[in-house]
């Protein structure tokens, strides 16, 4: 499990950089799938369409009070799921991780 890991830490890593880091994750780990890198493409894919789902909506508000607290929010996300692939830990990311990996099953 230990190698899996290892192998599979720097798609995990690499996916974490929006929407296209999530797609080089793909390609990367088409070939041979690993479960730790499947694990965290699909949290990164989650949080990448979160972001642009938020954003578009948000948009239309042009306003700092509803914005600020939406970057805060992604931001905070973003950065425990990207400490946990760096920590090889396969920790789903807080309030909507496990929706992710129930929503994303099939990818990876």
């Amino acid at each position: 499990m230990n190698n899996s890991i290892e192998e599979g830490k720097s798609i995990a890593i690499t996916s974490y950089i929006l929407i296209i880091g999530v797609l080089i994750a793909m390609s990367m780990n088409s070939e041979n799938k690993n479960s730790f890198a499947s694990f965290h493409i699909r949290q990164a894919l989650g949080l990448s369409l979160a972001f642009i789902s938020f954003g578009a909506i948000i948009s239309n508000f042009d306003s700092f009070m509803i914005t600020f607290p939406m970057w805060i929010c992604i931001s905070i996300l973003w950065t425990y799921g990207i400490f946990s692939a760096i920590q090889g830990q396969m920790r789903p990311i807080p309030l909507v991780g496990n929706l992710f990996q129930k929503w994303f099953k099939s990818i990876g």
